[in-house]
């Protein structure tokens, strides 16, 4: 009897989504929440060979693969000096370190996302401060920063959740006017775009993940900063690698960041498929999820000037566990992001900060479902989905 294996999806870091429809073992003809063996097939041959060069040369740490994805990544990025680490929650703990963020600072972000990115802040020393999101693309609200910032805020850690950007443009003129550096976490966003501008140019520094149920995913932890900034840049590589530019001299305190190049040689193989045809697809299928959906439920709101590349199809509704029940009963996977708002985590319970509420970040704590989602997701089991939503909604 032939059984698969079931990935399921995750934000910056590690996390895995309360309240998927799990199974150790499903047969394939079961559909799944992200079909990471799907998006395998489609670089199957140049992932074999570009894993079985590392085992012939044998530099399985800084190997030449881990140059060529910089290379790769950077060009992409219009020219951006790029560095692969060990993880998108390492990318955004080395950005803190060579901004020279810690004790006594703070740093502004999101309370509606996976903890990576407030952890991070904490890790330094500095403290995280929230401000509240916006209630259509759950992104963090700029007018709702300002209000936070005090003589102590150093930076803004701003989330593009779902797969959207931000609202940059006045992001960056509230930076500008506060003197404040932005980092840009671009984990799920890597591949989207805002006004020509790609996700991973923003700000001072700009983070990415490659765990496999991101955009563009590796096979296990590994992720990459993006900045324009070449002191920058060398400050960056120097931390992940113990703070030394030169072997044996460590002019910075640093840490092992380092992402290795069997991961690298993953993430190179995928990226021209990812580049080529998924980009495309995504935002294909996510249309025609929203063209279906609009009228039943609320789908994702794309602003104006900005494209989407849905590392998850989020919706909104009233009775989440309802329909989520609903999609069960029908062999339908789905995922919940997040059910808890970070402010309201044990961790951050001694922070000011955690007293308050966040109206808009706590409501859709409450009503956000996710559907199944991938670049290769046909269009028959798209109807199966559109259908069972649209049937519960609208009884």
């Amino acid at each position: 009897m032939l059984v698969a294996n079931v990935s399921f999806s995750a934000n910056s870091g590690d996390e895995h989504p309360e309240g998927i429809t799990q199974a150790r073992t499903l047969y394939f003809n079961i559909m799944q929440f992200i079909d990471i063996k799907a998006i395998h097939a489609h670089s199957a041959s140049a992932i074999d060979d570009a894993v079985a060069k590392v085992f012939e040369h044998g530099r399985y740490i800084n190997g030449p693969e881990v140059y060529e994805l910089e290379a790769t990544l950077g060009e992409f990025l219009g020219g951006s000096h790029c560095i692969a680490v060990a993880s998108g929650t390492m990318a955004l703990e080395v950005a803190l370190r060579a901004l020279k963020i810690g004790p006594g600072d703070e740093v502004i972000t999101t309370p509606f996302t996976w903890i990576s990115t407030a952890e991070t802040i904490a890790l330094v020393g500095a403290t995280p401060v929230f401000a509240d999101i916006e209630a259509d693309t759950y992104n963090i609200d700029p007018k709702e920063v300002e209000k936070v910032i005090t003589p102590k805020t150093r930076a803004i850690i701003s989330v593009n959740l779902f797969g959207q950007m931000a609202d940059y443009p006045a992001l960056e003129a509230i930076a500008e006017k506060h003197g404040l550096k932005i980092i840009e976490d671009a984990a799920q966003s890597f591949g989207a775009e805002q006004n020509g501008r790609k996700s991973g140019t923003i700000g001072a520094v700009a983070c990415t993940s490659f765990f496999p149920a991101k955009p563009l995913g590796g096979y296990g932890d590994g992720g990459a900063i993006f900045t324009t900034d070449e002191a920058m840049a060398e400050d960056l590589r120097a931390i992940t690698n113990h703070g030394g530019k030169v072997r044996e001299y460590h002019h910075l305190l640093g840490t092992n960041g380092r992402c290795d190049s069997l991961q690298a040689a993953v993430v190179q193989a995928k990226f021209a498929n990812f580049r080529d045809e998924e980009i495309a697809l995504r935002q294909k299928v996510g249309q025609r999820y929203s063209d279906a959906l609009k009228d039943s439920v609320s789908v994702p709101a794309i602003h104006p000037g900005n494209t989407h590349i849905y590392a998850q199809y989020t919706i909104r509704v009233k009775d989440r566990k309802s329909l989520g029940d609903a999609l069960k009963a029908k062999d339908i996977p789905s995922a919940v992001y997040y059910r808890k708002c970070l402010h309201q985590q044990p961790v951050f319970g001694e922070l000011s900060c955690a007293k308050k509420t966040f109206p808009n970040a706590e409501k859709a704590t409450q009503e956000v479902i996710s559907l199944p989602f991938h670049p290769y997701l046909t269009e028959a089991d798209q109807d199966h989905i559109i259908e069972t939503v649209i049937e519960h909604e609208n009884a």
